[in-house]
């Protein structure tokens, strides 16, 4: 699979719990496309939301494209996500029977140049098992270590 990662939202692996994972396209402008493509996004603080049967992504930073003047759009405005009637069905009953949030993993081109973003549908964490995981992860690299000093 040729893709080429544009964004990765780190903090939401630490911060979540990942239940399930979709793959959603996006609506963008023009402008936007080319400021992506010079890596120019950021998925930090960025969340997903169900409204009136489709599913937008609120709080993903696209810089202004420099050459954009003035069909540039606002850097923060939400942003459609695409995907099949049934995944958005699915998805409704996730957030709303379980309590469980829509929150992006990461934003690429896929190898025929399109705009995809993964979504994850995931439990926040608390913060004992923030600790937790930061204590396995010493451990393992402890491990690690002592392995390869012998």
């Amino acid at each position: 699979m040729g893709r080429k990662l544009l964004a990765n939202n780190k903090k939401a692996r630490h911060d979540f719990f990942i239940e399930e994972v979709y793959e959603a396209g996006v609506v963008l402008t023009g402008t936007e496309i080319k400021s992506m493509r010079q890596g120019r996004v950021n998925l930090k603080e960025s969340y997903a939301k169900i409204e009136r049967g489709e599913v937008f992504i609120y709080n993903m930073h696209i810089s202004p494209y420099e050459q954009g003047n003035r069909y540039n759009v606002d850097p923060l405005r939400p942003r459609k996500l695409l995907l099949h009637k049934q995944e958005i069905r699915k998805l409704i009953g996730y957030t709303t029977q379980k309590g469980l949030t829509l929150v992006p993993l990461q934003i690429y081109l896929n190898d025929r140049g399109l705009v995809k973003m993964e979504i994850a549908v995931a439990r926040g964490k608390k913060l004992y098992d923030k600790r937790e995981d930061i204590a396995k992860r010493d451990a393992g690299r402890r491990m690690d270590r002592m392995l390869k000093n012998r």
